[in-house]
């Protein structure tokens, strides 16, 4: 028999209001969506507690921490998916573009590939339905490397492939044009001596002056035979977010000035900023802040990047000082979920997929009493 559960007096979370109501689920779908604080025989009261869309995360780093724990440490990596994937289940979010990155630079032993084994695995767990959330792949697809046009013909339009992300990393531009900055983070994080960091620049400045180029235009290519979206990342000036747009991009990860964020929306191109500049007040690599980006009505969709945790925690956020709570929810869920054309989910109605959470705000923070992913239950 098909199961059926009501979520009741509720404060639902709709896409451009919140109202107390009610949200009956059978088997996989929304099947009814009711007004009112009544609570049916057998439903169950949340007692205003918030009743929202599951969280749909476009760009995480979890599954690489979870392989790569440590450096030069490999996990094993069933039990880093299953961890990953329980993780993000618990923070609400029901649906994932695992971020995967290829390209490779063998040359020196650095960058090993592993995108197409990796995602082997976590498709063979999801075959066993050991999942408990919806998996897709995003290919960070790295321009200054050696390796990424034969990597990206390891992969098919069978693959689940949903984004496909541009990178380029070549030190002085993007994400990290102050130099100082970059050897700060190159040195905290990598432990380099000041002779590594700087055979580190030079390598990647003539991987982009011999590659770049070609991967690019193999990039965008690719992205079309995998019938994925392509995105930007780290765009900074107008002249980088018109060739984004040149190449069809409709999102921009990260934009790293107000400049190349309002570009981007004169060009119809949607900003995703990352869930933890909103709850640090700022980047961490000195760019800037989602919150001003966000007060200029030039931010739509949020990312949890490093922090699976903040997702939920940025929208509530957003939400409070916006003082409209389906704003604020709508970055996480219906947003982000139109920005990969998956129509089946990111909001609360009816015939949409049962990707629902429950939570309640406690000193402003959101603390959740329920996930359910195809209507079950999973957190």
């Amino acid at each position: 028999m098909t199961e059926e559960m009501i979520l009741a007096n509720a404060t639902l979370v709709l896409p451009n209001e919140t109202v107390t109501g009610s949200v009956r689920i059978v088997g996989e779908t929304i099947a009814d969506i009711a007004t009112g604080p009544a609570v049916p025989v057998g439903a169950m009261d949340c007692e205003g507690d918030y009743v929202s869309p599951g969280l749909v995360e476009l760009h995480t780093d979890n599954l690489e921490r979870h392989i790569q724990p440590r450096p030069k440490v490999d996990w094993p990596h069933a039990a880093a998916i299953l961890a990953h994937d329980a993780e993000l289940a618990s923070t609400g979010i029901t649906t994932v573009f695992d971020a995967m990155r290829i390209g490779s630079i063998p040359s020196g032993n650095r960058y090993k590939k592993y995108a197409r084994d990796l995602s082997r695995e976590l498709w063979q767990l999801r075959e066993q339905d050991a999942l408990k959330i919806s998996h897709f792949l995003h290919l960070r697809a790295e321009v200054c490397s050696e390796t990424l046009v034969d990597e990206l013909d390891e992969f098919s339009a069978e693959d689940r492939v949903g984004l496909v992300s541009l990178m380029d990393h070549t030190p002085g531009q993007r994400q990290f044009r102050n130099m100082s900055q970059l050897e700060a983070y190159m040195k905290g994080k990598h432990s380099m001596s000041d002779d590594d960091f700087l055979q580190h620049v030079a390598q990647l400045k003539a991987l982009r002056d011999r590659y770049g180029d070609r991967h690019e235009v193999e990039t965008v290519k690719a992205a079309k035979r995998f019938g994925a979206i392509l995105a930007s990342h780290d765009d900074t000036t107008q002249e980088q977010v018109a060739v984004s747009a040149g190449h069809g991009i409709r999102l921009a990860e990260f934009p790293t000035t107000v400049e190349a964020a309002r570009a981007c929306h004169d060009h119809g191109i949607k900003v995703m900023m990352g869930a933890p500049n909103v709850i640090r007040g700022g980047s961490h690599s000195g760019n800037v802040a989602a919150q001003e980006l966000a007060d200029l009505g030039h931010l739509d969709i949020l990312s949890s990047d490093y922090v699976p945790a903040a997702l939920l925690l940025s929208a509530a956020r957003l939400g409070e000082q916006w003082g409209d709570m389906s704003r604020g929810l709508r970055t996480v869920t219906q947003a982000p979920a139109q920005a990969v054309g998956l129509e089946d989910r990111g909001e609360l109605r009816i015939g949409a997929r049962a990707d629902v959470i429950r939570f309640r705000l406690r000193e402003g923070a959101p603390a959740l009493n329920g996930v359910w992913s195809r209507g079950g239950r999973v957190a």
